[in-house]
């Protein structure tokens, strides 16, 4: 099947939940984790309908969600449905899920929902952070049980070093019939995704989660990769046509690539790494972590070294160890370093959210901010106002864009 042919796959779930899941998937952030409460407690319908102010709620309702976050290990505070409903209330007017829904099937894709004969059962693992929903372009076929899929994560700027060994392992584990599992990015991911799709010998050979909509391949570098991705496994995203990806959602996705899999295999990762932080949530899932030793001379193995040293990771050197791990488990981007996470430390959720948000040469309003965050527009302005006091963002006749300070 080529990524321009009709979408075969019957839903399970009814159209109504379908179109809700779409719709609350362009209006909450990933893993809001209120939101995903709410949806919990009251259904994907209604839930909508209280989302987008249609419908009150009750006291009762928010003693169930704020129970839910509480049980989850969320701060009572996090809560608040009033806040919630503000900070949703700029993207109402933005859902259209039919449109989107529309869009995926020109593609030649579908949306995929809990329940549906294609979703992954391991997803269920992530609890109450389970994705709404999955917008899916790609293979026909189910997801392979949790025992055949590996994730292989790593630094963008990788080494000659990590491009070989990468592309041997995803080439080894292509086949002995398991899925590669990665993000799509420069680098690690590119050849864990290459090596998959050249050495792939079942119907799914890799799977690429993205950072934003799959309607168009990102980044652009990889168009022709992720194509073939598409074409020969899937590329996923639980964020409609037409998102953004940002910072934030790179991070939220690596939740998605380490529940997919049975091991997540770092290859090389810097002392602060988006992979290291796809490894920590595998590891706080009880998946295996495994990490690849390199040169003690090298930055872009001290991650994996980190992660032998702190007794996280399982040492591998052969695709035999980790086929090895498999049975026996029982079961940020806007630039190209990993080392930019650690300007952006201590910043708040809603902050890092908003800092994505900021253009970079022209101005923003507040308004508009509020729409493209999902943010109400008095938490716009404290965050302006905090990353003002930062040098992170800078106002200029009235609009706000980001400073000339990196980041």
């Amino acid at each position: 099947m080529t990524d321009h042919e009709p979408a075969l796959a019957k839903s399970e779930a009814p159209s109504s939940e379908r179109l809700a899941r779409a719709a609350l998937s362009r209006l909450m952030e990933p893993q809001d984790a209120t939101g995903l409460a709410l949806v919990r407690a009251a259904g994907p319908a209604d839930a909508l309908r209280i989302a987008s102010g249609q419908v009150a709620f009750g006291p009762a309702l928010q003693q169930e969600v704020t129970s839910l976050l509480v049980d989850s290990g969320a701060a009572p505070a996090a809560a608040s449905l009033a806040s919630a409903l503000q900070r949703w209330k700029p993207r109402v007017g933005d859902l259209a899920p039919e449109r989107d829904l529309a869009t995926m099937q020109r593609l030649g894709g579908r949306l995929l929902v809990p329940g549906d004969r294609l979703w992954p059962a391991q997803l269920a693992d992530l609890d109450l952070h389970e994705p709404l929903c999955l917008w899916w372009r790609g293979s026909e076929l189910e997801f392979p049980v949790i025992q055949k899929a590996v994730a292989i994560v790593g630094s963008r700027d990788s080494t000659s070093y990590g491009s070989s060994v990468t592309g041997d392992f995803g080439y080894g584990l292509g086949q002995r019939g398991y899925t590669v599992v990665s993000g799509g990015a420069y680098g690690i991911d590119a050849h864990a995704h290459r090596g998959a799709l050249a050495g792939g010998t079942n119907a799914m050979p890799t799977v690429a989660v993205m950072a934003g909509g799959v309607d168009r391949y990102y980044p652009a570098g990889n168009e022709d990769l992720l194509r073939a991705v598409a074409n020969q496994g899937a590329v996923i995203a639980e964020v409609p046509p037409g998102s953004a990806p940002t910072r934030y959602r790179f991070l939220q996705r690596n939740r998605i690539i380490a529940a997919l899999a049975s091991v997540t295999v770092v290859v090389e990762a810097r002392w602060r790494s988006g992979a290291l932080n796809t490894a920590h949530h595998a590891e706080s899932m009880g998946r295996v972590v495994a990490a690849v030793p390199g040169s003690i001379h090298s930055a872009n193995s001290a991650g994996c070294h980190r992660l032998l040293r702190d007794g996280g990771a399982v040492c591998v050197t052969d695709v035999g160890e980790i086929v090895e791990l498999a049975g026996a488990s029982g079961e940020g981007l806007v630039g190209d370093k990993d080392t930019e996470a650690s300007e952006h430390d201590g910043l708040t959720l809603e902050d890092l959210i908003l800092l994505d948000a900021l253009p970079l040469r022209s101005t923003s309003s507040v308004e508009k901010l509020a729409v493209v965050a999902g943010l109400s527009q008095n938490s716009v302005k404290a965050g302006l106002g905090r990353l003002g006091l930062l040098g992170l963002a800078v106002s200029v006749s009235g609009g706000w864009k980001r400073s000339g300070k990196k980041g």
